[in-house]
């Protein structure tokens, strides 16, 4: 089984033009399909099988962990059937769990402040690098994975633009405020060049080994400053990306530009933010006006 899962993944690579991100993800959730049917050849996998492992799936995952291993199987299985391997789609009549609607929460503008301001801690070394980061993420609403991709050339500094590759190896270019591009200039001046001696590195953020930083390290180093801002709620990389739309769209940004910056190939998924801003102005009126 093996063999065809690589062979998948290779599909997804060369054809599909899948993400590191992404090619990872579906490699793990196909570990997993591979060690509970390490007994069986892929033919003989029955749509009673699949229900024993999807209930198994539902004993130890997250229904949104869930919904994306068994996305990831029926991937598998169409691909399958795409190049004639087996004759029945088995996953063909496994539905996929219906995730509840949450709506992405937003970090209001007073925490924003408090963020970017580094909380009230005395500022390690790396602060200048970290602020780069902080500011590059409310500026932009990069995805935490293009954040890490970024190299040097990508980051015009002059025009304040920044070129990303998103999901599907998709480039878009992104507009990034005065306060943002301020802070990697700083970066770069300041610190950049003291974290490595290695002229061929191309990455725009380093790590403090001076490699380029990685998608767990830029999400502990969120976690960092959201606990010495004193924010209680979780937040990521992600709830900046949050954060961003929002707060464009509650000052006037109009969706289609919103969707455009966010990297959304479906107006839908931007759509969203509508509805969070919705809800904070129905939270305002109430709070604000006499007869609410």
């Amino acid at each position: 089984m093996q063999r065809l899962i690589d062979e998948f993944i290779s599909y997804l690579t060369v054809e599909k033009g899948g993400s590191k991100h992404t090619l990872t993800s579906y490699k793990k959730d196909l570990a997993q399909f591979t060690k509970f049917f390490k007994d069986k050849v892929v033919e003989e996998i029955s749509r009673t099988d699949l229900s024993h492992y999807v209930s198994q799936l539902s004993s130890k995952f997250s229904i949104t962990s869930v919904a994306r291993k068994i996305s990831s199987m029926k991937s598998f299985f169409h691909f399958l059937m795409r190049e004639g391997r087996i004759k029945k789609d088995p996953s063909s009549e496994i539905k996929l769990p219906k995730l509840p609607k949450r709506l992405p929460k937003a970090l209001t503008f007073g925490e924003i402040f408090k963020l970017l301001a580094g909380g009230d801690k005395p500022k390690s070394h790396l602060w200048p690098r970290d602020l780069a980061i902080l500011e590059l993420l409310y500026a932009t609403g990069l995805r935490a994975s293009e954040i890490v991709s970024l190299n040097i050339p990508d980051v015009n500094l002059d025009v304040c633009f920044v070129k990303c590759t998103g999901k599907g190896e998709k480039e878009r270019i992104v507009p990034v405020g005065k306060k943002a591009v301020a802070a990697i200039k700083d970066y770069l001046k300041n610190l950049r060049s003291k974290m490595t001696k290695n002229e061929k590195e191309r990455a725009l953020f380093l790590d403090k080994n001076g490699h380029r930083l990685s998608r767990q390290g830029l999400f502990n180093l969120v976690k960092k400053y959201t606990r010495e801002a004193g924010i209680t709620r979780h937040t990521s990389p992600h709830t900046l990306r949050h954060t961003f739309a929002t707060h464009l769209l509650e000052r006037g940004a109009d969706l289609r530009t919103v969707q455009e910056m966010l990297g959304h190939a479906n107006i839908s998924t931007t759509q969203i933010y509508t509805s969070v801003s919705r809800e904070r102005l129905k939270k305002i009126y109430s709070q604000a006006h006499p007869r609410a």
